[in-house]
């Protein structure tokens, strides 16, 4: 007599849908489920595989649905959803330091920091990001907000060789990162960088110090790169001379990187340094267009990042893989450039690797932690289906996710959002929009 079936016992199963993993095989089911115990992935397979081995608590319907790993957004500066449009259409050293900066120092607080970063985690959730990575001022209160939204984060304090509105002196800065680091060591969903701004507000001094903290903690290092012309024109500016500091290894995380050289991906490539595009911001202050392609040729890890509120104007990393896809085609006059497959794999699994995470999150696989997001399909816009990696990049918008998944948790269930509450942080941040506009004479 045949024994029965042991059914294994599952928190959550996502059932019916077509499941892409982004695995290395590219492993996809049309009729899929995705078994969730704890904050890991139990098992994905078929939906028969799954329902036959697998009884849960909870069963979430994805009949026409795409389930795939929640999007990775590797670069942000969360709380400038505070600042969204307050200074558009200028270059990237005007809108700097005749705008950006004087509007932080007269605006950045704990609670600017705080109810921004709380509104672009509702932002994010609702547009399918699950993970981003953040460089901005009272990055402790980023972190209390992704915490509370219930989102994976690498976050880092931005440190400058001049004053921030949190920290006077680079030493402080530094201490403050420290601080960070040694508060969230072991927290399931908020990891610490340590953030350099840049080659030109950073002194070489400072960049060495803070290698010294990266060392001692074993964080990533995080710093905008060579993201407009005026860039090549310092002494410093090249891959060479971050190798020469120490920061050319795998924890190093470049931003933008528009400038590059041949000799400059040849040394990303060599040494495992990551990248992050970020096409909207570079077309946005016409900084222009990075050599993309030749990076990934190289060898060289590239993951997607939507930038700023303040130089996008949005974080939804969808239209960001649109304009990904489409830019590089028609700069390089080649419409097989940037195929849609390896654009969704640079806003998932690749970007997980970007962050250092390239073992928790980004794919759909056993073990790994329940990242997971569901696209509904039944839209006009949405109709056919022959490809799903080209409905993601060319035709999937961010209010077409359903429910999002984060570190088993459903934070986000039939559009609505279980973890926060999106009205008071919209209330939150339209008050402090009020003295912001006031600080910049916009009032009158």
């Amino acid at each position: 007599m045949k024994s029965a079936t042991v059914m294994k016992h599952a928190d959550l199963i996502v059932s019916g849908g077509r499941v892409l993993t982004l695995d290395e095989k590219g492993s996809r089911f049309e009729d899929g489920a995705v078994a969730v115990t704890g904050d890991r992935i139990a098992a994905v397979g078929t939906r028969t595989e799954i329902e036959s081995n697998f009884k849960a608590s909870e069963i979430i319907d994805a009949r026409n649905c795409i389930v795939m790993p929640g999007l990775v957004n590797c670069h942000t500066h969360a709380a400038m959803t505070c600042f969204r449009g307050i200074a558009d259409d200028l270059k990237l050293d005007d809108w700097l330091n005749n705008f950006i900066f004087p509007a932080e120092a007269r605006n950045v607080d704990r609670e600017l920091a705080y109810w921004g970063s709380l509104l672009a985690c509702a932002e994010m959730i609702r547009s399918g990001t699950t993970a981003f990575c953040d460089m901005y001022i009272y990055e402790d209160e980023t972190a209390k907000a992704a915490k509370q939204a219930g989102m994976r984060c690498l976050v880092g304090e931005v440190l400058f060789d001049f004053p921030s509105p949190n920290c006077k002196t680079p030493e402080e800065g530094l201490s403050y990162t420290a601080m960070l680091a040694e508060k969230w060591a072991a927290d399931s969903l908020v990891s610490i960088a340590v953030e350099p701004h840049a080659l030109y507000t950073c002194s070489t001094d400072l960049l060495k110090e803070a290698k010294k903290v990266a060392d001692r903690y074993r964080l990533p290092i995080a710093v905008h790169f060579l993201e407009a012309r005026f860039e090549c024109d310092l002494s410093h500016s090249e891959a060479a001379f971050l190798q020469e500091i120490g920061f050319l290894n795998e924890r190093l995380i470049a931003f933008h990187c528009v400038y590059m050289t041949d000799r400059d991906i040849r040394l990303f490539a060599e040494t495992g340094a990551k990248i992050v595009h970020n096409p909207e911001s570079n077309m946005k202050l016409a900084s222009g267009i990075a050599p993309v392609p030749d990076m990934l040729r190289a060898g060289v890890t590239v993951g997607l990042g939507t930038d700023g509120c303040a130089s996008n104007n949005n974080l939804d990393l969808f239209q960001e893989m649109d304009t990904a896809a489409k830019i590089h085609k028609v700069h390089r006059l080649d419409p097989t450039t940037m195929a849609a497959e390896t654009v969704v794999r640079m806003a998932t699994c690749e970007g997980a690797r970007v962050l250092g995470m390239g073992d928790v999150t980004g794919s759909l696989e056993p073990g790994k932690k329940a990242d997971i997001i569901l696209i509904d399909l039944r839209k006009p816009h949405l109709t056919p289906l022959y490809s799903e990696y080209s409905h993601l990049v060319y035709a999937v918008k961010g209010d077409d996710v359903k429910t999002s998944i984060i570190n088993g948790r459903v934070v986000m269930k039939d559009r609505k959002i279980l973890t926060l509450d999106e009205e008071e942080a919209m209330d939150r941040v339209e008050r402090i929009a009020v003295r912001v506009r006031k600080s910049l004479g916009m009032d009158r």
